[in-house]
């Protein structure tokens, strides 16, 4: 049941706008650009510095080789993918779709202030709401602050009222904590748990039929005797069917097994619901997303012989052995590729250059993990952002260990290391859980940390091996300092940022970064980084051992805040894109499906 809290704030944006569309259609285009528009709202200047943070770009992938039942099943997989936007805008706030509706209509009919009306509706797009993701969540339509909860909690239940809920409700508490359940409130006003085939049933139904028919359009006679030698769809369409069913039964767990076996393809497939980063109170439950991609073998061959060190690299941490998770599977592929399109929350906000997929825990100790890495993507925020950051903060003698294969490398050992260290924990008084339940809101930003910081460790590691060369190493620790400048630029609120954070204070701390006051630049301390960098691992991963969310807050407190310069030299960057605005076109292969 809709809160008044909600219902209240969506009448009051849709009256204001509503008002405003009477009004323009009075005015002349003459009056373009002075008109009153009636209700509170960003100014036309003002949003359009904001468009000007994220870089157009025009995604690339080479579409020729795909056949013609390969381009119809991206069609369907497209489609799928924008009904992925439709739950996600409703996860985020109750009021998006009507909100969205509004605005597209403003967009077409808004007369003198159309411009406008067009450029707050592509905001609204790119930020699935009326909140800048890139500008700590600040309302560019109306006042009504994002809602910690977003779609996924009533609108007026606080966090005492839900954990007071769960501790008196033992038995719904796994319903009530679990990824795939939205929180309402019933008629007597108590919470309850609805499985999301339920909440979101309009838009998985849809889903679901879209991603039967791209499984039956690849294993089509017609398509096997069309695909390039070799290509086999077999696998994708088991999880493509497994998926669908997942959407209407609401246990993703066969499907998410099912998609850590995919191989033989070309086309690569992520949908579902993955990450916790939206909900913001407890960070328990997930939203909606899907990556339609196309894979490239060569480089996916190349990175594969990885995952066999899995096993070596859990051994290697820097912890007591009875912390190590041994018992985790060690499958974990990792396929690079090209993005076609993306929906849902993969495509707000900060766009990814690689994840690190499932979640479940159960999948993980079964099969590990799978390993994404979005090259196209890493490339344009190389080119756009990276690079140009690192010739402002490095000092130029360091600059020869930046270039986009130890930019693309971090992001792989990053990946690799989300699968390594406590999963699930033991707490002190007996009872088995898992990190992110024990961690609440931290484990984001302390995973991402731990991510960043096991993947230099474990890139020392390779070198030991012969996988990887001391020159490429100097490379990790060096693209690590313009690198954590990308991500704090989207501040501390986001998790990717308050690990960055935490990473540039210790390593200052331990001498293995100096900043230089003359020049306003820095140095990388190469022979002090595997010391910093081995002692911040153990830190992390004990921390997740241990569980203990006040020692966790305690930590991020020390260390996650932002020092004077750091404030300063984020200034220089405003003549640099904060993130990248991929320009996903995939209407021909919707074409193609009809």
């Amino acid at each position: 049941m809709k809160s008044m809290v909600i219902k209240a704030a969506i009448v009051a944006v849709l009256v204001a706008l509503v008002a405003w569309l009477a009004a323009c259609s009075k005015k002349s285009e003459s009056t373009e650009g002075a008109v009153d528009l009636g209700f509170a709202h960003m100014p036309h200047d003002s949003l359009q510095l904001h468009m000007a943070l994220l870089a157009p770009v025009d995604v690339a992938y080479d579409a020729t080789i795909l056949s013609a039942p390969e381009k119809q099943a991206l069609g369907k997989l497209v489609e799928a993918a924008r009904l992925m936007d439709e739950v996600f805008l409703r996860q985020v706030w109750e009021g998006n779709a009507s909100l969205h509706d509004t605005l597209l209509t403003l967009a077409n009919t808004a007369g003198a202030n159309k411009a406008l009306a067009q450029d707050l509706l592509r905001s609204f797009n790119q930020n699935a709401g009326p909140w800048l993701r890139l500008e700590h969540d600040r309302p560019f339509i109306g006042n009504t602050p994002k809602p910690a909860g977003g779609g996924f909690y009533p609108a007026n239940m606080t966090k005492e009222e839900f954990e007071t809920f769960v501790a008196s409700h033992p038995d719904q508490k796994e319903a009530m904590q679990g990824y795939f359940t939205r929180i309402e409130r019933g008629i007597d006003g108590t919470l309850r748990a609805v499985p999301y085939n339920e909440a979101y049933a309009a838009f998985l139904t849809g889903a679901a039929k879209a991603l039967n028919d791209a499984a039956d359009i690849l294993t089509s006679p017609e398509a096997k005797s069309q695909l390039a030698n070799g290509v086999d769809y077999t696998t994708l369409a088991t999880f493509l069917r497994s998926r669908a069913a997942a959407f209407m039964s609401n246990d993703y767990f066969q499907s998410d097994m099912d998609w850590m076996d995919i191989k033989d393809n070309i086309l690569d497939v992520t949908i579902g619901p993955y990450e916790v980063y939206e909900d913001a109170l407890f960070n328990y439950k997930a939203s909606f997303e899907a990556v339609i991609a196309m894979r490239n073998p060569a480089d996916s061959k190349r990175l594969e012989e990885l995952k066999h060190y899995l096993p070596a690299m859990e051994r290697n941490l820097p912890i007591e052995n009875k912390y190590k998770n041994p018992n985790r599977g060690t499958d974990s592929p990792i396929a690079v590729v090209d993005v076609i399109h993306v929906g849902g929350d993969m495509g707000k906000g900060v766009h990814a250059i690689a994840y690190n997929l499932p979640n479940d825990e159960r999948v993980r100790e079964a099969k590990g993990s799978k390993k994404v890495m979005l090259k196209n993507i890493a490339r344009a925020k190389y080119d756009k952002i990276l690079l140009p950051i690192a010739s402002l903060v490095l000092d130029p003698s360091q600059m020869e260990h930046v270039n986009f294969e130890s930019f693309f490398g971090s992001s792989v050992m990053h990946e690799l290391s989300h699968g390594l260290g406590p999963g699930t924990i033991t707490l002190p008084d007996g009872s088995k859980t898992t990190v992110n339940i024990a961690l609440q809101t931290l484990y984001s930003p302390l995973e991402e940390c731990k991510a960043d910081v096991m993947g230099l460790y474990n890139t020392a590691f390779l070198v030991e091996k012969g996988i990887y060369t001391k020159d490429e190493l100097d490379q990790a620790y060096v693209v690590f300092l313009p690198g954590f400048f990308r991500a704090i630029r989207w501040g501390l609120h986001e998790a990717h940022a308050k690990g960055n954070m935490i990473q540039y204070n210790w390593y200052k701390d331990q001498g293995a970064i100096v900043h230089d006051v003359e020049t306003d630049r820095y140095t990388v301390v190469l022979e002090k980084m595997p010391e910093a960098v081995k002692t911040l691992t153990a830190e992390l991963c004990m921390l997740q051992a241990h569980g203990d969310f006040a020692a966790a807050q305690a930590f991020v407190d020390k260390w996650g805040t932002v020092p004077t310069e750091v404030e300063r030299i984020v200034g220089k960057f405003n003549a640099i894109p904060r993130d990248v605005a991929p320009n996903y076109d995939a209407s021909r292969f919707m074409t193609a499906s009809m």
